[in-house]
């Protein structure tokens, strides 16, 4: 059973903590990673776009110019995909881009995730922020004296506003709840900071 060390609000060390097996020592299976990283940014795209026909664009209704006699190549319609302003040939409508994942797959990549990050030495777990106000200084000197540098993602236990206000305004910085992690902010994330308590929930949801 894998164990890390566990700081406190001012980055010094107050111990050791065991981690789940099933969560932080799990087989990475890179191409399992990149199809549900793909599938998760796909979902992310809202579809909206589209395209008018030549059927859809406005005007059309007359013949540009007699069938026969002018000695140029017969038209019906101005609306026409070689027209200017007409009609796009295979352009995208609105359509869905969610791709269907096996949730045994999305929590398999989920656990490569955590495990991958545990062999960068990219987690560190504190055993509570608990701030006493909703000051963004006091995240900010919480995370430099742990160390952790780059785009950070803090996994809290529960809904934390005083912890959400106070990081919303730190741009590499986001908080997340431990039912509800991802792979792609996993992956994104150079530095992952766990609360001690969300450990517990991490393992009750996903292990």
């Amino acid at each position: 059973m894998p164990s890390i060390t566990l700081y406190d609000r001012t980055g010094a060390s107050v111990g050791d903590v065991e981690l789940s097996d099933v969560l932080f020592d799990a087989p990475v299976n890179v191409a399992v990673l990149h199809q549900v990283v793909t599938a998760q940014l796909a979902g992310r795209r809202t579809g909206t776009h589209d395209t008018k026909t030549r059927g859809e664009v406005r005007g059309g209704g007359k013949k540009p110019y007699k069938q026969k006699g002018t000695g140029r190549a017969r038209q019906g319609t101005r609306t026409a995909p070689h027209y200017r302003g007409g009609g796009a040939v295979f352009g995208p409508h609105p359509r869905s881009y969610e791709q269907r994942l096996p949730k045994k797959m999305r929590r398999l990549a989920l656990r490569g995730a955590l495990s991958a990050k545990l062999g960068d030495q990219a987690i560190r777990v504190i055993d509570t922020f608990a701030l006493e106000a909703i000051k963004t200084r006091d995240v900010l000197g919480v995370l430099t004296a742990l160390k952790a540098t780059g785009r950070i993602l803090i996994v809290a236990p529960g809904t934390d506003e005083r912890l959400k206000l106070s990081a919303r305004n730190l741009a590499s910085v986001d908080v997340i709840l431990a039912d509800s992690l991802n792979v792609v902010d996993l992956v994104n994330a150079d530095t992952i900071v766990i609360e001690q308590p969300a450990l517990a929930r991490m393992e009750e949801v996903y292990a």
